[in-house]
C-alpha cells in the first residue's frame, strides 16, 4: 500500500524550495514516503518531516530536511528552527523549518550541503563551474 500524499502542490513554500532544489545540476523530483524528495542518484532533499515526542509523531509539514555537515548539523540544532527528524536523524539529517520569514539564502546553502555529500565529484565539478560564472 503506498504512501498517502502528506503535501499540497499548491504550498507556495514548496514552490519556492522546489525551484532552488530542481536548480542543482541533474536535481530531479520524486514522491518518496509521500513527501516531495530531491535528488541526482541519492535523495539530498525532503520537503516536510516529523519528530517523536512521547511517541507520538509530531508534524513538521513545512520544512527541508537536508544532510549538512557533522559540526555545522551541532551548530543548526541550537537554533530553534532546526529539528532533529524522526528516522533520518540518526543518519545526520536535520530539519529546518521554512515560513514566510524563512532565509532563503540560508536554504540555498543547506541544500547546497546537502547536495555536495550526495551528488558525486562530477555533478558536483559542474555546480562548481555553474557558481563561478554567476
Amino acid at each position: 500500500m503506498p504512501h498517502p500524499i502528506m503535501f499540497d502542490e499548491a504550498d507556495p513554500i514548496l514552490s519556492r524550495l522546489r525551484a532552488l532544489a530542481l536548480a542543482f545540476p541533474d536535481a530531479a523530483e520524486k514522491i518518496s514516503h509521500g513527501r516531495p524528495a530531491f535528488f541526482t542518484t541519492k535523495v539530498f532533499a525532503y520537503y516536510g518531516g516529523s519528530v517523536k515526542v512521547d511517541g507520538v509523531y509530531r508534524q513538521h509539514e513545512h520544512s527541508v530536511l537536508v544532510l549538512v555537515d557533522p559540526d555545522e548539523r551541532a551548530a543548526l540544532l541550537e537554533e530553534d528552527h532546526c529539528f532533529v527528524p524522526a528516522y533520518l536523524g540518526s543518519s545526520g539529517w536535520i530539519g529546518v523549518d521554512l515560513t514566510d520569514d524563512t532565509d532563503w539564502d540560508e536554504v540555498d546553502e543547506l541544500l547546497d550541503a546537502s547536495y555536495r555529500g550526495t551528488a558525486g565529484s562530477r555533478r558536483v565539478a559542474v555546480l562548481d563551474s555553474r557558481r563561478s560564472r554567476a
